[in-house]
């Protein structure tokens, strides 16, 4: 009897979804994704491309409101995607970018069906109810799902302001930084949020008060994805979850949205570092946990990873950044860092002169990550390292001049995400996110030292 009672505890305990840590990013449902990185290579159709997902977890049908970012953390577009219960939805950012096609989704009295050609007219739903899930209507979403295509205006906006070029929707004003590639770049955020809106984090009524009410976004943590760099031509691909950001403002509603406590005071005192604390003025009230400052992270530049390492880097500038002037550049940028050591297999350190301040002077120490979103290729002239195979230490905290005495609770800390990518020349990929060494929660400050440990 002893082992059947055990066991049903045990089935009981399956069936629980996983519970929400505050302060330590995991693959759990949650109430804002990341995906930290994306590359679209706007010349060829074959050439490197970027997926990813919006899942929902619960059988209560929810809005994500999707944010396309450039390099620089210049907003450039948002829309909004209706999930019904238990749904997916798959978006390719060459249909938004290249094509001006938007993920078409729609609540229930949006969704009148489309028609099949002859000879089966029968209306299908745009966004399909299963057996176990419901649909409901947003009326906000009249008139905006589901979304017509962009405008060739616009198309190019996005293409411009994603390669460094002045866009005019922007003012003739620029958002990210000029490579001359052609390969549009930049990051992407996704929140729930109670109503279809069109604002960007930072503008007026977009959050609420603490606790998600009142504004556009709410704290359902529900959602998870994932995402895929897909590069036909050089035959890689590599895919991994996205950032899975929870929100604790409280005592949670239902089995995804529930906290032991009354909220945790790290996502909701006035002061402390949140996610989203630059565009909140850092009053906590997005209650969205910030992420990890410091990180350990392996790297291959030989043997079989003949195409050597990347690392795929998002940070937080720690400052609300608008359109500016073509020709100059964002006061924060460069990002500098508190502190680099670079480890080979026999434990041997390498550590390169850094400056714990942004902007960084160009001329004084390493400057690997200057952006907000970015790729890096390890042994390059950004990035050099003396061993073939190893393992990087990188504190990314950093004191932003333009970003004042901000996060008030530790104006030094700076928020971050690092992803390695291994390259086999054309034959495979792979990739994974580095390990998190701290939160911003209580960031580290300290860097392995040259001298000996004391006895």
């Amino acid at each position: 009897m002893k082992n059947v009672a055990l066991g049903g505890l045990l089935l009981i305990a399956l069936a629980m979804p996983a519970g929400a840590l505050i302060c330590t990013i995991d693959d759990v449902p949650a109430a804002t994704l990341l995906l930290p990185y994306f590359e679209i290579d706007l010349a060829s159709h074959d050439g490197v491309q970027t997926l990813f997902s919006i899942n929902n977890a619960s059988a209560t049908a929810v809005l994500a409101h999707v944010v396309v970012w450039s390099d620089l953390s210049v907003p450039v577009l948002d829309f909004n995607v209706y999930l019904t219960g238990y749904d997916v939805q798959t978006i390719n950012l060459r249909d938004i970018i290249v094509f001006g096609n938007l993920p078409r989704t729609a609540s229930a009295a949006q969704d009148t069906g489309e028609n099949e050609p002859d000879p089966a007219p029968t209306p299908t739903a745009i966004s399909n109810q299963g057996a176990f899930s419901s649909d409901v209507t947003f009326p906000s979403c009249a008139g905006q799902l589901p979304p017509p295509p962009l405008p060739p205006s616009f198309i190019t906006h996005l293409q411009r302001s994603l390669t460094g070029r002045s866009s005019d929707i922007l003012g003739g004003r620029c958002a990210g930084l000029l490579t001359n590639d052609n390969v549009a770049r930049g990051y992407v955020t996704v929140d729930t949020v109670n109503n279809c809106t069109l604002r960007f984090p930072g503008d007026a009524g977009y959050f609420g008060v603490s606790g998600g009410t009142g504004g556009d976004i709410t704290n359902q943590n529900v959602l998870w994805g994932d995402y895929f760099i897909d590069d036909s031509v050089q035959n890689f691909a590599q895919g991994e979850t996205l950032v899975h950001i929870e929100a604790s403002p409280g005592p949670g509603v239902g089995p995804f949205n529930s906290y032991p406590a009354p909220g945790d005071p790290q996502t909701t005192t006035p002061g402390q570092y949140t996610f989203y604390g630059r565009y909140d003025a850092w009053t906590a009230v997005d209650n969205r946990e910030p992420l990890a400052t410091t990180f350990a992270v392996r790297y291959a530049t030989g043997g079989a990873f003949s195409g050597g390492t990347s690392y795929l880097v998002w940070r937080d500038s720690k400052v609300n950044q608008g359109p500016f002037v073509c020709g100059t550049l964002p006061a924060w940028y460069p990002l500098g860092q508190e502190g680099l050591v670079f480890f080979d297999e026999q434990e041997n350190p390498e550590v390169p002169t850094t400056i714990p301040v942004s902007p960084q002077p160009p001329d004084v120490g390493l400057i690997p990550f200057p952006a907000e979103a970015q790729r890096t290729l390890v042994d390059s002239v950004d990035l050099p390292v003396a061993a073939d195979f190893g393992w990087m230490y990188l504190d990314l905290n950093t004191t932003v001049a333009a970003a004042g005495a901000n996060p008030p609770e530790d104006p030094a800390a700076a928020q971050a995400w690092i992803e390695a990518v291994m390259d086999a020349s054309g034959r495979f990929s792979v990739g994974f996110d580095a390990i998190r060494l701290d939160s911003a929660c209580v960031a580290n400050h300290t860097v392995p030292s040259t001298a000996p440990p004391a006895d």
